[in-house]
This record gives C-alpha cells, sequence and structure tokens, in this order.
C-alpha cells in the first residue's frame, strides 16, 4: 500500500470515528447507541463481527453484536478476573495477544480461529465501561491508529454516559406524569400515602412499603399507615443521642441488600424515610434506587404541603384569637390605669407567670401562675435582670428558688417613642416560644408600651399644673392666696408646715455637649430630669418636684430631716448621684438647701436661699455638690447686707444659742466667744482679759464648739462667727433688744 493511499485510508477512518461520535450523542437510549456503533464499524471496516462488551460487576457481557460467529456469542459472560485488565484500559491487537498472558477472551479468539481482530476501550477519564472487538476471519493489515481509537473509545463511553442518563431523565418523566395523575392535595394524606407506597412497591418488586415520619419533638420516627404489603417492623423507633440514620435504616440509599431506604428531604431537612424490603427476586439495585429517589421528592414536597395547609389553618385561628386578646388588651388600657389586667391577660394565654418592670427594674405589676414568689425570690429576678437589661430582647433570666427549683424567664424591653419605659418577664418551660407566642409577646409590649406612655401624659399634665402652681407660690409678694391654697389642696400639701426648698442643677460632661446645640442639651437634662423624679418619687412620697424658670426644684417637709438635718441632705444626695450614675448620660449635679418656711411667704425667701447656696457650692463646694443656706455664713451674707432680713437670720444662725445659754447663768459664753475672737484666737491672752483660768476657757470654747456644731480652729467658721458680732454690733444697740 502506496503512502498516500495509506493516509487516505486513516484519513477516511477518522472521518467515520468522528461522524459516528457524533451521531452517538443524538441516541436516547443506551441499547440503540450500541447497536449502531457496532453496525456502523461493521458496515464501514468490512469487518466480519463487532461486539460491544460491557463490565457489569464480577462479569463481562455482550450486550449487542454484528455478525455471525454464534461460538462467540454464546460463551459470554466471561469472568472479569479471567480476562486481561488491559482489556479495559488499552487497546490490543491479535499479534499482542501473547503479552496478555493467560487470557479468557485472547484465547476464545485463537479458539474460533479468528486471524485479524483488535479492541478499542470504551472510558472516560473517572471509570471504564468494557470495550469493543472488530474481528476478521481472514488477515487484514492493521493501520497504526491506536492514538485515534483511543480517543473516540472516550467519545463512546461519554455518548453512553449520556445515553443512560437521558433514558432515566425519560423514566422520571415517565414517573412524574403517573405521580401527577394520581397524587392531589385534594385528596386525604393517608390516600395519597396509599397511593405512593403501592407504587413504591410495585415498581421495587417490593413485598413491603412504608414511610416513617420524624417527630422532632419527641425525638423520633413513627410509622405513618398506611403500608403496601405486611407491616412487620416496630411503628416507633427512637433517636436517642446517635443521630446517623444508617445505624436505624442500614441500606439507606444504599443498594445491593434485601432492604432499601432513602430519606425525605424538604428544604434540606429530613422529614422521614421511605422505606421497601423483600425483593421478590435477588437484590435492590441502582435502578430500584432511581424509582425510590423519585418518589420520595414528590412525597417530602406533598407531606409538607399538607404540614403547611394544617399550620395555616392552626395560625388563622389563632390569629383570630390574638385579635380578640388585642381588643381586650387595648380594654384595660381604657377602663384601668395600671397594669394587672395586662399581665392577668398575658398570665392566662401563656399558662406561665408574667412580671412588668419598670425602666429601673423594680416590679410594677406580677401575676403568677401556680405559685407565688416571695420578695426574696423577685429580687433575685431583679438582680438577673440588672444584668441582662442592657442585652437583646428575649435573653434568657433565671432564678433559684429557696426549695432548689430553678425557673426561667425570658425578658423583653417596652419602649415608646424611642425611650425605655420597663421590662416585661415572662417564664418559659422545656418548649421553646414560637412565632406565634413572639407574635404575642410584641403585642404585649405595645399594648404595656401604650399604658406607659398613657400614665406619662397624665404625669406630664399633672406637671404641668404642678409648676405652674409653683411659680404662683414662688413670688415675692403673693397675690391670690386663695388660689395657691386650692392649688395645694388638689396635691394634698399643708402650705402651713414647714418645709426646705432644695435647687438641683445638672451639668453635663463635655463629652455629652460636644458636637451638640443647646436643644439636644436641654433634652439631655430633661431625661436626666425624669428619670430623679421616677427615683426621688420613690424615695419618698412626700416631696414635691416642679421646675421653675428653668430651675429645678424640690420641696422637702422638715418632718423627714429627723434631729440631723445635714445628715438627712447628705445621705439624699448621696441617692441622687447614685440614680444618676444609672442613667446613660454622663453629668454632675449640684444641690443648694434653703432655710425653713413658717408661712407662705417664706417660700420664696427659701427659694431664694437655695439658689444663693447652689451658687456658692458651684464655685466653692464642687467636690462636697451640696450645701444647706444655713451652713454657708458669710458666702451668702455678704450678698444681702441690705436685706435686714437676711442679716437677721444670718446673726440669728450663729448667736442666738450662746445668748438663750449665757442668760440668767454666771458663764457667758457670747462674752467669751467675742474676747476669744478678737484676740485672734490666743488662749493666754484671751483668759487673761476674761479674767479666767486657762482650762476654765477651754472648757467654754469646747461648750461653745458643741452648741454651734462648728469647729473654731477652721478660718470659715470663725469668720462666720466675727461676721456674726460686726452685724451684731451695726444693727442692735445696748439699748435696744437683742435678738
Amino acid at each position: 500500500m502506496t503512502e498516500s493511499k495509506r493516509e487516505k485510508l486513516m484519513r477516511k477512518i477518522e472521518n467515520h470515528l468522528r461522524k459516528t461520535a457524533r451521531h452517538l450523542v443524538k441516541i436516547d437510549t443506551e441499547e440503540e447507541a450500541l447497536q449502531f456503533l457496532a453496525d456502523s464499524f461493521r458496515s464501514q471496516f468490512s469487518c466480519d463481527f463487532v461486539g460491544i462488551i460491557l463490565q457489569e460487576g464480577e462479569e463481562l457481557s455482550l450486550k449487542v453484536w454484528s455478525g455471525d460467529l454464534q461460538q462467540i456469542t454464546e460463551s459470554f459472560p466471561l469472568q472479569v478476573q479471567n480476562c486481561s485488565p488491559n482489556l479495559l484500559h488499552q487497546s490490543l491487537t491479535y499479534d499482542k495477544a501473547e503479552q496478555a498472558g493467560d487470557c479468557q477472551f485472547t484465547n476464545l479468539m485463537k479458539k474460533e480461529k479468528v486471524k485479524t481482530w483488535f479492541t478499542v476501550p470504551l472510558k472516560d477519564d473517572m471509570s471504564s465501561l468494557g470495550f469493543c472487538i472488530i474481528a476478521y476471519l481472514d488477515y487484514v493489515p492493521l493501520l497504526d491508529m491506536k492514538a485515534h481509537f483511543d480517543e473516540f473509545g472516550k467519545d463512546v463511553a461519554v455518548a453512553i454516559a449520556m445515553a443512560k442518563q437521558k433514558e432515566a431523565q425519560i423514566k422520571k418523566i415517565e414517573g412524574i406524569e403517573w405521580i401527577s395523575k394520581n397524587l392531589s392535595l385534594d385528596v386525604p394524606l393517608e390516600k395519597n400515602i396509599e397511593t405512593l407506597v403501592e407504587r413504591a412497591g410495585k415498581g421495587t418488586n417490593a413485598r413491603m412499603a412504608c414511610i416513617y415520619l420524624y417527630n422532632e419533638k419527641e425525638n423520633h420516627f413513627i410509622f405513618q399507615p398506611p403500608s403496601y404489603g405486611p407491616f412487620e417492623k416496630p411503628e416507633r423507633i427512637n433517636i436517642e443521642t446517635n443521630y446517623v440514620l444508617k445505624e436505624y435504616f442500614p441500606y439507606l440509599d444504599t443498594p445491593g441488600g434485601s432492604e432499601l431506604t432513602v430519606p425525605l428531604i424538604f428544604d434540606l431537612k429530613t422529614i422521614g424515610v421511605l422505606h421497601v424490603e423483600g425483593k421478590q427476586k435477588g437484590v435492590f439495585n441502582e435502578d430500584d434506587l432511581e424509582i425510590l429517589k423519585l418518589l420520595s421528592n414528590h412525597i417530602a414536597a406533598i407531606l409538607e404541603n399538607a404540614r403547611l395547609y394544617k399550620n395555616e389553618k392552626e395560625h388563622k385561628e389563632r390569629l383570630y384569637f390574638l385579635l380578640d386578646y388585642q381588643h381586650a388588651l387595648v380594654k384595660e388600657t381604657v377602663e384601668h390605669d395600671n397594669f394587672d389586667g395586662i399581665t392577668s391577660a398575658l398570665r392566662s394565654l401563656f399558662s406561665k407567670s408574667v412580671l412588668l418592670f419598670d425602666r429601673f427594674m423594680r416590679p410594677i405589676s406580677c401575676s403568677f401562675h401556680h405559685y407565688d414568689l416571695s420578695n426574696k425570690d423577685v429580687e433575685r429576678l431583679m438582680s438577673s435582670g440588672n444584668k441582662e437589661r442592657l442585652i437583646e430582647n428575649g435573653r434568657k433570666i433565671h432564678i433559684q428558688l429557696d426549695d432548689g427549683e430553678e425557673l426561667h424567664f425570658r425578658l423583653w424591653k417596652v419602649n415608646g417613642g424611642g425611650n425605655l419605659l420597663g421590662f416585661l418577664a415572662v417564664e418559659i418551660g422545656e418548649n421553646d416560644m414560637d412565632e406565634f407566642d413572639q407574635l404575642t409577646i410584641d403585642l404585649a409590649r405595645n399594648i404595656c408600651s401604650i399604658q406607659f406612655i398613657k400614665q406619662k401624659l397624665v404625669l406630664d399634665t399633672k406637671e404641668q399644673v404642678k409648676d405652674s402652681f409653683v411659680s404662683k407660690l414662688l413670688v415675692e409678694r403673693i397675690e391670690d392666696q386663695e388660689r395657691i391654697l386650692q392649688y395645694a389642696n388638689l396635691f394634698q400639701w399643708n402650705l402651713f408646715h414647714q418645709h426646705r426648698l432644695a435647687v438641683l442643677s445638672i451639668l453635663l460632661d463635655e463629652k455629652e455637649t460636644e458636637n451638640s446645640n443647646l436643644l439636644v442639651q436641654q433634652s439631655k437634662k430633661t431625661l436626666i430630669w425624669d428619670q430623679l423624679k421616677t427615683q426621688i418619687s420613690r424615695f419618698s412620697k412626700e416631696i414635691i418636684m416642679a421646675t421653675n424658670d428653668g430651675n429645678y426644684i424640690l420641696i422637702v417637709p422638715v418632718k423627714v430631716e429627723g434631729k440631723h438635718p445635714k445628715n438627712y441632705w447628705r445621705e439624699f444626695y448621696r441617692n441622687i448621684k447614685n440614680w444618676v450614675r444609672e442613667g446613660n448620660i454622663e453629668c454632675q449635679v449640684f444641690m443648694g438647701i434653703g432655710g425653713k418656711t413658717e408661712n407662705l411667704n417664706d417660700y420664696y425667701i427659701s427659694y431664694q436661699q437655695a439658689i444663693q447656696a447652689l451658687n456658692v457650692v458651684f464655685h466653692r463646694f464642687r467636690q462636697k455638690g451640696f450645701a444647706l443656706f444655713e451652713e454657708l455664713g458669710a458666702y451668702t451674707i455678704l450678698h444681702h447686707l441690705d436685706n435686714k432680713e437676711a442679716v437677721e437670720f444670718f446673726i440669728k444662725r450663729h448667736l442666738e444659742p450662746l445668748l438663750n445659754y449665757s442668760e440668767g447663768k454666771s458663764m457667758d459664753l457670747f462674752h467669751t466667744l467675742r474676747v476669744f475672737l478678737y484676740n485672734n484666737g490666743n488662749i493666754k491672752n484671751s483668759a487673761e482679759e476674761l479674767f479666767i483660768h486657762r482650762s476654765s476657757l477651754l472648757y467654754r470654747l469646747e461648750k461653745i464648739e458643741s452648741l454651734l456644731e462648728i469647729d473654731l480652729n477652721d478660718a470659715d467658721h470663725r469668720f462666720n462667727m466675727m461676721m456674726a458680732y460686726k452685724l451684731y454690733d451695726l444693727y442692735y444697740s445696748k439699748t435696744t433688744e437683742r435678738i
């Protein structure tokens, strides 16, 4: 054969291989593809026999052939282990058969006296399907086209795989058509289950088919009747700590046994299994697995749709109930000013204990279920809530009772108008709340918010009336005393009892005022004042709080001071600082406290004194933070020398105890202190001028310090006393009646 003829023949063969490979891709079934391959090879190469041999398990089976070599066709199947492994991986020719060793296939070719033959492996990149044999009874020279045939073998393997996929898809389409004709959401679930398990049993030739559904709450698989064939398995399969399904269904997605199971999966979640067992002939294979998988997809969808329909019906009923519940809660807010009706309704709805707290985590309303929490238990809950209240809504908190029982609650914030108003705590059991329960909680929080806002509106109205009343009281000359008394009666306040007026000043920290205008700063101060009013009202119901000319005013009954006014106000101021720290706004608070009132006109005087004391505190005693007007001495009187009443009060405060003690007694403390001060605190000179012994003078000075509650070693106290003597001399002569 000349070179040109050889090349021409090779091109012809190569073109044929390409056309054959392209045509194979268009064929829909595996059997048609193999038969076309055999027929086209025989017609193109004029050979005596073409066979397509595929590996099936441990055997080589002759699937299709073209040509009449009966003895060869009847010799199949052959055992894979008795044939050369090279047949599945590379091309072999008759002249290299000896290299294959003791091979049952090559021995068969020799036995049938096939003169010329060669094989083409059918394999892709992943696995080998088998090989193609092309044989001539007479001798025919072979061209060296191994590379072309190997590549063609790969194309054939791909085409066969595609044909298998198409065939499987056709079966699926047929199965889907059957499902669409035989299954419907309009029929009961049991009827659909019966149809599906019957299809699964008959399609896989199984003796029994059934469905198990997974119960997530109780953690077990439960048999869903009916079954196809006699059901002899347990109706319930418990899933304890091992969640590997193969432990309970050994043939899960695994053909080759007497049982076969496929999971029912919807939205990546296992909702059950489809199970068959008792194959009538042989074992369950890949085709059976494909049938069950096809059915399982539709079973899962039907079961999920049935569940959704049931849930939708239940949710609709619960939403109607929730609407009635909302109407009842809104009615509570209209008819009552407290929260007891709201917490009682929540308790009956959840059958759990419900507690409502204010924004400082103090209980407002409690409704217990089956038991009553002690005050100590509620305090434990409050303590846990204080730690968790800044965290996200629905955070779990728990308390341990005295008897060792542990209760679990969830805590939600109640907000309104962008502000925190309070907290709602609901006891929870072992099962967590579902979406409907959460919706109910949100609704209850909104109703509580309405009630909080309603109360705040009422309080704001009262505050406005109170501020108007206070503004009419704190004037130098009261014009309509009867109107003032009517206002006081409205607040059940006896103006003729002794009171003190205190004025608060709120100073925001620098970071609170940075990059903010005056309106923002004032809103922050108002928020702090609102928080303080809530805390102070809980501290004492007798304290009146109001604003006047931008000042924050406290009107406090003198009787609450007890025997030691300074101690009372020190403790009160300490509480105020602690209450301010509980807020989210950083600031400092200063307080000035005026003198006692005796009549209506004294309220204005006490108010002015409180403002003056506040000014002195702000400029002189910031570290201390508060001061009583009567304790400030000369710092106040220096601004009121033209005010006779202020001067009289100053003298009275510092000298009257000495005058009262000295009257009718031989020991004149009033004169003793004057001499001591004018001698600049010199003990020796003072004793000589008084004509008394040094020890007697020291005794008198101790008595003076005790009566006046001062320290004569303190420069401020000595200055105040000296100022009092100067003013006494200025306003009172020896011939006039002393104070």
